[in-house]
């Protein structure tokens, strides 16, 4: 489980403006405006650009990605996304 601590001790782990790939599936938990609940949204591999980095519940971050090929601003957090940018 991802939820055992408080992200916010460390910095975030991806700066506005980076290139980042989805790892997980993202559905509509019923926030992205316009599409049913359920519908996908983000598949696994998709790439985006975070557009900008907040928290929810003063423990974690939450990085909204633009994923300009899909069209799609989605909220997401820092397990579920890669950092295309810095070299392994």
């Amino acid at each position: 489980m991802h939820d055992s601590r408080t992200e916010l001790y460390d910095p975030p782990a991806f700066a506005q403006g980076g290139k980042v790939r989805a790892l997980k599936e993202v559905r509509n938990d019923g926030t992205y405006p316009g599409l049913p609940l359920g519908a996908l949204l983000i598949q696994p591999g998709d790439v985006g650009y975070v557009k900008s980095v907040g928290t929810f519940l003063n423990r974690f971050y939450v990085y909204a990605v633009d994923f300009v090929d899909r069209g799609m601003l989605v909220g997401m957090r820092g397990h579920e996304l890669e950092d295309l940018e810095t070299p392994p």
